[in-house]
């Protein structure tokens, strides 16, 4: 017996089908309102306002719109005016869009939602005699942290994923492009601001499943994000922002609206008011690259926040492209934290500035890549596995290497991120499946400390099954993979044991 637990090891050899847990993210919204009339040949090319009241705390406005007549040559064409000014025309190109201050659809303007009294403007270029067409307009109002459907980028009445069926998904969370400090090079060769859809091409050429573009403090790519998401449809656009402060620096994924990024300011004098906005808008925050150096040259890099409540902070960027696995690295931080008892996901970004998606490139797409096992392909299902722990990071951003790291006791089952209790004497079954890791050697992280896990690993598949016995405390059980150099290949996320 060592340490806390006895190991009765048994090392095998196998194919083991990746699985895991599956969440609904099915939502239904009514409409706040609904608004109907009658569009008869008298209102034929002319303009009809449809006036409705927006709220106080409104954040975002929703439309949906209908029309009968079409079958006659009917033809009503659509547009939008808030209390103060024009937002929008689509005419009869778009049947729905969505107005907030970050982001709204192609054809209308983002800018602030203000209370009073706004207008559907309904253009009729075509009525024939003796026709009358009867109109519907579902009106849906979100509040701060509100959504309407699951996706801030998908229809919002009713969101639809990417793609269904739970699997794990591949992906990178931390990217910049001319809306904060990336830049590449221009078609005459000269080093501009990198357009966003170029960082996007970039990740889509990786073979990416999701992506966030995490700009520093601005909220201003949102907007052409979610012009962009229609046309790359076979990945997950994430909206994201890096709050970057003089004490560290921190993504904000799964909402759109603007967080106040000055801390230590009479405007957020303490993170724990930070965090109080960002929770009030059901986000979900991650503390980035915390072991890099932190100074003049890079104000905040590191993470120096006084007092941090880390039980409110359930993420950490452990592996950063600037700094996979060396000096700087973020995983003794992550560590860290796990030892003190709170439960804090790992997951890898590239930092990418330069949209380039070549290893040859420090910090370059999917340099590392996280993998995530989720229900769907949808922001709601890819945040919620996050918060789960069902993660883990490929370091080298492989398109193909994978484990999943598994528990059962008694009745209890748990993959990467979930609880296991286990009192005093009782025996656990771990099971680790490695795919696509020829080479490499697997280590057991018992609370920070590694000791190998079997022989070298021989076939495209493998798997190594062992047995540890509880002492009834707390700790918690992780799986790595490291190259034949040492380097590491795979960062896995605990199974937790009487957290």
């Amino acid at each position: 017996m060592t340490g806390w637990l006895a190991r009765v090891a048994v090392i095998c050899l196998g194919f083991f089908a990746l699985s895991g847990v599956s969440f609904s993210q099915k939502q239904d919204r009514k409409p706040d309102l609904v608004l109907k009339g009658t569009i008869t040949e008298a209102n034929r090319e002319s303009y009809v306002e449809v006036p409705f009241t927006v709220p106080p705390g409104v954040v975002r406005v929703s439309v949906d719109f209908h029309y009968t007549g079409h079958d006659k040559k009917a033809t009503i064409d659509l547009g939008l005016l808030d209390n103060e000014r024009f937002r929008g025309w689509s005419g009869g190109n778009k049947s729905d869009f969505t107005v907030s201050e970050a982001d709204a659809t192609p054809s209308y303007l983002p800018g602030p939602v203000k209370p009073g009294v706004w207008k559907l403007l309904l253009g009729v270029p075509s009525m024939p005699d003796g026709v009358q067409s009867e109109y519907v307009a579902k009106v849906y109002f979100a509040r701060e942290g509100e959504r309407i459907g699951a996706s801030t980028f998908g229809v919002d009445a009713v969101p639809v994923p990417v793609r269904s069926g739970p699997a794990w998904y591949r992906g990178d969370l931390h990217m910049h492009d001319a809306h904060s400090d990336g830049s590449c090079t221009s078609e005459a060769g000269k080093k501009v601001p990198c357009p966003l859809f170029k960082t996007v091409e970039a990740a889509q050429a990786r073979g990416l499943d999701f992506i966030a573009i995490t700009d520093h403090n601005t909220i201003s790519h949102f907007n052409e994000v979610r012009e962009l998401a229609p046309y790359f449809d076979k990945m997950l656009l994430i909206p994201g922002r890096e709050v970057t402060t003089f004490d560290g620096h921190a993504n904000v994924f799964g909402t759109t609206e603007f967080i106040d990024f000055r801390l230590t300011s009479k405007y957020v004098p303490t993170f724990n008011d930070l965090l109080n906005e960002v929770e009030r808008k059901h986000a979900l925050i991650s503390i980035n690259h915390p072991g890099s150096p932190t100074g003049a040259e890079c104000m905040g890099c590191g993470w120096s926040v006084k007092n941090t409540d880390f039980s409110r902070v359930h993420v950490i960027e452990a592996v950063n492209g600037g700094s996979l696995d060396g000096p700087q690295s973020g995983i003794p931080f992550w560590q860290k934290r796990l030892n003190e008892g709170f439960r804090e996901t790992a997951i890898g970004g590239s930092d990418n500035h330069n949209a380039s998606y070549s290893p040859e490139h420090e910090a370059a797409i999917g340099f590392p890549t996280t993998v995530i096992y989720a229900d769907n392909l949808s922001e709601g299902a890819i945040l919620k596995a996050i918060r789960a722990g069902h993660v883990f990071v490929d370091v080298q951003g492989s398109r193909d290497r994978a484990i999943e790291f598994t528990a059962e006791s008694g009745s209890q089952k748990a993959m990467m991120g979930d609880d296991v209790k286990a009192g005093a004497g009782t025996r656990i079954h771990f099971v680790l499946t490695l795919k696509n890791l020829s080479g490499s050697h697997a280590e057991e992280v018992i609370d920070g400390v590694a000791k190998p896990l079997g022989d070298v690993v021989k076939g495209g598949s493998e798997m190594r099954e062992f047995d540890e016995v509880s002492d009834g405390k707390r700790h918690w059980v992780a799986v790595n993979v490291r190259g034949q150099d040492g380097h590491l290949l795979v960062l896995g996320n605990p199974v937790y044991l009487n957290f």
